[in-house]
């Protein structure tokens, strides 16, 4: 069954709760209580739509989070079964810090519209949209990938720019990258944002690579399913529970390449709002009583982008 198209709206509605509860919390220092605010806004808001929605990236495994749970139920029940991918707070530590660009990102899709990824990691590959089929491919070398999509964009590879993650692991992805003659532009945390920053959203960016969270992977893969684009990605295990998590879930084939329409496919929904300042979005902005978000909602159906700024007033909604 398709989404209604009006879901769209209240998938804006759960990411500004959320982007306006842990903005009070932008450089305080506390990943923990920014993010927990964030959980504790969005659940409310979703546990107030007409839906029976069941949370398939999450928070965590049950066991792991209290709220906001892989297989958790939400919304009142009365109306359509709806998968749903959130991260309350992309982005826990550049909130914390005051950094440049956290986001509250959800997205909702037709019941079994997403894959049910385990918490582990995956290896992602990501290009925007207007490209031929097939221009990446994880198994390729970081030149190879580089020239096939300098290539269609006729352009040189020295006129790329590749984001990747700094982590230790990615310092021969890096230097593989600068080697075939790219720019890298490494960025510290926001793995979801990260993937979009291949759109048209952000023109300075060509593509993503590198190891992130495989949830993060699927949010990122229902933007792209979105507004456009192509992504790759494989789960990596780095010991037997997670294979036994990935096991229980249905995962067998561990070594599995899967394409943007595994990880997110049908009628989908993507929505976020800047927490704090970005190259995507506006962070909250607030004075006194009343506050301005800055979001922007992606529906596959219908191709639409829109991007919304909002003013909150705090004594009309009972607090934020």
């Amino acid at each position: 069954m398709a989404l209604d198209p009006n879901i769209a709206f209240d998938a804006v509605r759960v990411a500004e709760r959320a982007a306006l509860a842990c903005s009070r919390l932008i450089g305080k220092g506390d990943e923990e209580a920014a993010d927990q605010v964030a959980v504790d806004a969005m659940r409310t808001v979703l546990n107030e739509l007409p839906i029976a929605g069941r949370v398939v990236i999450g928070e965590g495994e049950r066991d792991e989070a209290p709220m906001l749970y892989i297989g958790e139920e939400v919304g009142t029940g009365d109306g359509p079964r709806i998968d749903i991918a959130l991260d309350p707070l992309e982005g826990t530590t550049i909130c914390a810090t005051g950094g440049p660009g956290s986001l509250a990102v959800i997205a909702f899709a037709e019941d079994g519209g997403f894959l049910h990824a385990p918490d582990v990691y995956m290896d992602k590959i990501a290009v925007g949209d207007g490209l031929p089929d097939g221009i990446i491919d994880l198994d390729e070398a970081p030149a190879t990938n580089l020239a096939n999509l300098a290539s269609a964009k006729g352009c040189a590879v020295s006129d790329l720019t590749a984001l990747i993650l700094a982590r230790p692991r990615h310092d021969e992805l890096i230097a593989k990258t600068r080697e075939a003659g790219a720019r890298v532009h490494l960025i510290g945390d926001g793995d979801v944002a990260g993937v979009i920053s291949t759109t048209r959203l952000n023109p300075e960016v060509d593509i993503y690579m590198g190891i992130g969270g495989a949830p993060e992977g699927v949010l990122a893969a229902a933007a792209l399913q979105a507004i456009g684009g192509q992504m790759m990605g494989r789960l990596l295990y780095r010991n037997d529970d997670e294979r036994g998590r990935a096991e229980r879930i249905g995962i067998s084939d561990f070594e599995r390449k899967y394409s943007m329409d595994d990880l997110a496919h049908g009628d989908v929904v993507f929505a976020a709002t800047g927490v704090t300042t970005g190259t995507l979005l506006d962070g909250v902005q607030g004075e006194g009583g009343r506050a301005t978000t800055h979001s922007v909602v992606m529906s596959s159906a219908t191709g639409t982008l829109l991007k919304i700024r909002a003013e909150h007033n705090f004594a009309r909604q009972g607090g934020a």
